[in-house]
C-alpha cells in the first residue's frame, strides 16, 4: 500500500481536471441559452449566435489558460 509521500505526480494536474468543469458548464449554459432564445425568437437567431460564439470562445480561452497555468506550475 501506497504511503502519501510515495504517489508521484502533480496535484495541478488533478486541480485542472476539476476546473475544467466550469468551462464545460459554461458551454453548454451558453449554448442552451441560445437554443432557448431561438425557440422563443426565431428572428433574433443571428444576434444571439455572434454572441454566443464570442461567449465561447472566451470561456475557451480561460480553459486554455488555466491548462497552460498547470503545467508551467507543475514544473516547479
Amino acid at each position: 500500500m501506497l504511503s502519501l509521500l510515495e504517489i508521484s505526480g502533480s496535484i495541478n494536474m488533478i486541480g485542472y481536471a476539476l476546473a475544467t468543469l466550469g468551462p464545460a458548464l459554461g458551454v453548454a449554459w451558453i449554448f442552451a441559452s441560445v437554443i432557448n432564445g431561438t425557440a422563443r425568437q426565431p428572428e433574433a437567431r443571428g444576434a444571439m449566435m455572434g454572441t454566443a460564439w464570442i461567449g465561447f470562445a472566451v470561456v475557451e480561452a480561460l480553459a486554455i489558460i488555466a491548462i497552460a497555468l498547470a503545467f508551467v506550475l507543475g514544473n516547479n
